[in-house]
């Protein structure tokens, strides 16, 4: 008696299964999904310029605090950010200069600079050529340009000078001083005698 009972009692245990499992096969649930922790969720935030009644000033956007310097932007190197020395003269180049920062240099050249100066550095880039009426951009090898220090040409990147735009705020420190490097490598370039070629290789 106790194992018939018994195995009536497993058949209709497994029969409800069955039918619990097939009932919820394919049911969309219309409740909201549990959230254990729901603020994470749907925390109050603003989007710039937006306001924001929390501060006395009423602005969402807030001014960095009186004295603080953003990691990496102390400037205490006078020649790498500003191009110039601390006595105010043209810095040379503060950097090292290997073949991986003329790589650099290159390809950052060929993005902002080549559309003006041209790929060879002399003034003729797509933008001087295609007749958009624009100020004809200065060659790198002429004598003038050649005689500048490595500092003037840092800073007329970074601020621009004459008709050129200034790109301190497109181009990182690093890389304005590669793109420098890179000049003064397409000016040796064009501008080489035999003697700066070693001797074995004349």
């Amino acid at each position: 008696m106790m194992n018939r009972y018994t195995t009536y009692s497993g058949m209709l245990a497994s029969l409800l299964a069955v039918v619990v499992l097939t009932g919820c096969q394919g049911t969309i649930s219309q409740k909201e999904p549990i959230h254990i922790n729901p603020n994470m969720d749907w925390q109050e935030r603003f989007e710039a310029q937006e306001a924001n009644p929390f501060f006395a000033d009423g602005r969402a956007m807030r001014a960095p605090v009186k004295g603080t310097v953003a990691r990496g932007f102390l400037k205490e190197n006078d020649a790498l950010w500003t191009g110039k020395t601390a006595s105010g003269s043209w810095a040379s180049i503060p950097v090292e200069v290997n073949l991986e920062l003329l790589e650099r240099g290159r390809e950052r050249y060929d993005i902002f600079c080549s559309v003006c100066h041209g790929l060879a550095g002399d003034g003729q880039g797509i933008i001087m050529t295609g007749g958009y009426g624009y100020v004809p951009a200065p060659t790198f090898h002429s004598e003038m340009v050649r005689a500048q220090a490595d500092g003037y040409l840092y800073n007329a990147l970074t601020y621009g000078v004459r008709s050129m735009p200034g790109y301190g705020t497109q181009i990182p420190v690093e890389d304005r001083w590669a793109i420098v490097a890179y000049i003064r490598a397409l000016q040796r370039s064009q501008n080489a005698s035999a003697s700066d070629v070693p001797e074995n290789e004349r």
